[in-house]
């Protein structure tokens, strides 16, 4: 297995409180906790890709709408307003992002960060609780041809819109690029962690994706032992050691 999508990782104020929100919004177990990080997981048997979410602490606070999101599927209507009114009472509240009127509702959770509750559709043969993981994107089809190639997923769907790409085993989440107006403000809240396979090289895979489009950035991270880089359009992501 090559370069894979690892993990959705989210800055927080307090990742032991956020992170258990999520495992409950979810319903995937936490299966690692510290003070400077948790991470929920699918379960092992869990059909798609595996991403985790991982949690970590950072002093400042949320102050822009979150470039990446994470889209929730629903199973009928009913069941739509039905996860949604459960998080509203677990401590989501509704949010306005220039949504209009869609069909989908918009939420954030008990630290600012917008998701989406969907409809119920057709996307994927066997639904899974999260169905998407969002990018905002000045050109999806550009974004979305550097993301395949950074992960092996493929595009599944594109148009000026929104590009969306799904992993090989055809199951959720997928990764949409969204078309928006708006430019990145400052480093994202919410970024992305790409993992090596055990017998590749990490400063190899950086050097590919750089060649790709993207480029080293740094956002103060100091030595550590993960490569931080930024996509063709400034989204912050990491490589990380090869497992």
């Amino acid at each position: 297995m090559g370069t894979r999508l690892y993990s959705v990782v989210i800055d927080c104020a307090d990742p032991a409180t956020l992170g258990g929100w999520w495992s409950d919004a979810l319903g995937w177990p936490v299966t690692y906790e510290a003070a400077d990080e948790v991470v929920i997981e699918p379960a092992n048997d869990a059909p798609g890709p595996g991403v985790a979410l991982v949690f970590v602490p950072v002093p400042e606070a949320k102050q822009h709408k979150n470039r990446l999101h994470l889209d929730l599927a629903s199973t009928s209507t009913a069941a739509q307003k039905a996860i949604v009114e459960r998080l509203v009472g677990m401590g989501a509240v509704h949010v306005d992002i220039g949504q209009a009127d869609v069909d989908w509702v918009v939420l954030a959770d008990p630290e600012g960060n917008e998701l989406c509750v969907n409809p119920p559709g057709d996307r994927f043969d066997e639904p899974d609780v999260l169905e998407s993981i969002v990018v905002d994107a000045t050109n999806p089809g550009r974004l979305a041809r550097f993301w395949a190639e950074a992960t092996g997923w493929h595009v599944a769907f594109e148009s000026h819109l929104v590009a969306s790409l799904r992993h090989p085993s055809g199951k959720p989440p997928a990764l949409d690029l969204l078309a928006v107006d708006d430019p990145k403000q400052a480093k994202n809240r919410v970024h992305l962690d790409l993992a090596p396979a055990a017998e590749d090289d990490q400063e190899a895979e950086a050097g590919r994706l750089v060649r790709l489009g993207a480029r080293r950035v740094d956002i103060g991270q100091g030595d550590v032992t993960w490569i931080v880089l930024a996509d063709p359009e400034g989204n912050e992501f990491c490589v990380l050691s090869p497992r």
